[in-house]
This record gives C-alpha cells, structure tokens and sequence, in this order.
C-alpha cells in the first residue's frame, strides 16, 4: 500500500499532521510584520530568504485560545498552489512514515475545528494524530482575499 510522511505538530496539547510533500521547511519564530485589513488569524508577513512569506496562526485559524510564543513555537512553511504560507503551530514533533490506509475517517466529535478542515486520524503506537486538509485551510482565504 502507498506510504506518505506526515509532518507531526502540536496544537493546544494535541497532535496534528499535514503531508510532507506540502512542507517547504519548519523555522523557528521570528518578528512577524502586521498587515492592516486582513482577519485576524492572518498575523502578517516574514521575509523569508528573499521571499514574503504570510504567516496564519493555526490556533487562531482553529478557534482556539490564543497562546504567547515561545522557543518551542515553528512556523511550518507550506506551499500550495504555487505560494507559500506559514502556519504557526505550538511546536514542530517529528517526521513519520505512515501507511495511507491507516488514516481513518475522522469521528463524528473532534473538537472545535471544523470538520473540512480535517483528512481523518491516524494512530501511531500511543498517539492520535488528526490529519490536515491543507488545500481548505488555505483556500478559506484565498476565498476572503478575492
């Protein structure tokens, strides 16, 4: 069966995942410049290596309680569509080689993000990883953009 890696992340003590093939790099916070007019998880924009890069807050994305930034705090850029993003999570985990099919469906109650944000779940020994649709959390504001 087809093997993916998923790129673990941490969010508010629980742990999330987006397909590694999405993933340009994982940078430790920096100064993010604010840019009027846009919602509020939208925190503004970093110049990363010659490239403006906007950076979401997954927290604020996700209606959780916003946190303070910390040395564990990553930017996890992502490209999609041929642009970059950067998605501020709690904390960057580790890489993990998963099988496809060892993603299940989500279940019914996953908390407060909402349920076309999310592929399925994926259990890994202990953990429960909740994996992303990167394409709807992204394509929700290219629809605000426009």
């Amino acid at each position: 069966m087809d093997e993916m890696k998923i790129v673990a992340f941490s969010l508010n003590g629980k742990e999330y995942a987006i397909d590694v093939r999405n993933v340009v790099s994982i940078e430790k916070m920096e100064r993010v410049t604010r840019v009027p007019h846009v919602p509020s998880y939208v925190k503004g924009v970093i110049n990363l290596r010659g490239v403006i890069t906007p950076i979401i807050d997954l927290r604020i994305r996700f209606d959780m309680e916003p946190t303070d930034y910390n040395q564990n705090t990553r930017i996890i850029i992502v490209t999609w569509e041929d642009k970059e993003v950067g998605l501020i999570v709690d904390e960057a985990n580790d890489v993990i080689n998963i099988q496809e099919k060892k993603i299940e469906p989500q279940p019914d109650v996953i908390g407060n993000i909402q349920q076309n944000y999310i592929t399925g779940v994926v259990k890994i020994d202990d953990r429960l990883l909740i994996v992303l649709k990167l394409e709807n959390i992204l394509k929700h504001e290219e629809d605000r953009a426009s």
